[in-house]
């Protein structure tokens, strides 16, 4: 354990003068695969589910308007003050598999971190290891992870690309240089005493969740996800399966809004599948958390209701990605974009929050938000670090742990949400980052 010591600045009596019902908020362009983190909607999408939002809001406004006011007496206590916060740091490393709940374990984690644009880095002319640095980032190394979890980062998710490393149907074999490399990666963050996530990053060429590719897409999905569970199925509970990233089908109408009706069963399909075949392999992974998630990532109400959990199983989690509002994460050039945060979009993050209760966590099923974070503009640090401070703060309420998206982009052109110097081995936007440590160690 570190003793930190962090200065609370008092921000947050600003940061709650927001209306019960918040602005829309949504993605207005796919970003770039290259210097991505995958745009959750766009705007005029946004304006498609309006209608659907308010009856949501309607339905939930005394709620809402009840956990508000919770949120804002917990705010109105930071006053200017030091405050001494003991972060885990690098820890011992545990192998064990415990039988306990989804609900237990997703409570012992507090603050998340994602090594981008890395492992999940790809090209179809690329299928050697190297591809791991042809985005332009340095190979994952154990320093890099050693940094990460020193600040106090107990949890790291690896987005990890593997359709440009497997073999034909329909065996779909790993290539075992791949595999062995995703494994000593693993065992970085690990060996720190770390939480870890692994997923299936951009597969979206593939596993596309259409009545004509549904079959294909299933089978190799499958197929991947057994060897991926056969290789890590004596790894203990700290390794966790997070079976889809924002599974979609990209350029179609819905592909940011929550996908259709059919596209969200097929999303079901996937998800089910993916833990029928990771229980099948035995061993730990009888117990192993695994993570499901919506269509795109989404946490648009009707991906969020539409979402099916197998019922049986305590050792499920659901993942949603939430870069809200999108006005003020994303650098869209628009004239609507935000550049300050002076508190008068607070409830876009208090609906998703409310989201997530009503669909998950009121049912006992644990949230993990695994991406969020805001771009760099213009070096906007204070104003990203009083957001932060809001929206860690309310998911941490609510005991979700919040993964913030890094792919490593800092000086140079695309989407600036690192804070991680992986060169150097030091943060960018520091005062973003203790505030992101701050408020996750408070729940």
């Amino acid at each position: 354990m570190i003793k930190k010591k962090f200065i609370a600045f008092p921000v947050a009596i600003a940061l709650l003068v927001g209306a019960v019902t918040g602005c829309g908020s949504t993605a207005p362009t796919e970003p770039k695969e290259a210097v991505t983190t995958e745009a959750p909607a766009t705007a005029a999408q946004a304006e498609n589910s309006a209608t659907e939002e308010k009856t949501e809001d309607a339905a939930t406004e005394a709620t809402s308007a009840e956990e508000t006011e919770n949120e804002s007496a917990a705010e109105g206590t930071f006053a200017e003050s030091e405050e001494e916060i003991v972060v885990k740091g690098i820890t011992a490393r545990s192998d064990e598999m415990r039988d306990i709940s989804a609900v237990d374990l997703v409570a012992e984690m507090e603050a998340g971190f994602n090594m981008g644009n890395a492992l999940d880095a790809h090209s179809e002319h690329d299928t050697t290891v190297a591809s791991e640095t042809s985005w332009g980032n340095p190979a994952i190394t154990k320093e890099m992870v050693d940094t990460v979890c020193e600040k106090g980062f107990d949890s790291i998710r690896f987005p990890i690309t593997w359709y440009n490393h497997v073999g034909p149907a329909p065996d779909y074999t790993v290539d075992p240089a791949w595999m062995d490399r995703v494994e000593e990666v693993v065992n970085y963050a690990l060996d720190d005493g770390m939480y870890v996530l692994i997923d299936m990053h951009h597969e979206e060429s593939w596993r596309i969740p259409t009545a004509d590719k549904i079959d294909a897409a299933d089978a190799e999905s499958i197929a991947i996800w057994k060897q991926i569970a056969e290789r890590f199925k004596d790894y203990g509970d700290h390794l966790i399966f997070e079976g889809l990233n924002e599974p979609r089908t990209k350029g179609s109408k819905e592909e940011w809004n929550g996908g259709t009706g059919e596209e969200r069963k097929f999303v079901n399909q996937l998800n089910k599948s993916f833990v029928e075949t990771v229980r099948a392999t035995g061993g730990n992974n009888e117990k192993r958390l695994l993570v499901l998630t919506t269509y795109g990532g989404s946490n648009v109400p009707a991906a969020l209701g539409q979402l099916e959990i197998p019922e049986g199983d305590e050792h499920l989690a659901v993942a949603i990605h939430a870069y809200e509002p999108y006005a003020f994460t994303f650098a869209s050039g628009e004239s609507w974009e935000l550049f300050r945060w002076d508190g008068t979009h607070n409830t876009d993050i208090d609906q998703v929050m409310l989201r997530l209760k009503v669909n998950f966590l009121d049912k006992g099923i644990p949230v993990l938000l695994t991406e969020y974070g805001a771009v760099n503009k213009d070096e906007n640090t204070a104003e990203v670090e009083k957001w932060v401070s809001a929206y860690v703060m309310r998911a941490s309420l609510k005991g979700i742990p919040c993964f913030w998206w890094d792919n490593g982009t800092y000086n140079t052109e695309g989407e600036k949400f690192a804070i991680l110097d992986r060169r150097n081995l030091s943060w960018y936007r520091e005062e973003v980052v203790d505030a992101i440590i701050r408020e996750s160690y408070k729940r």
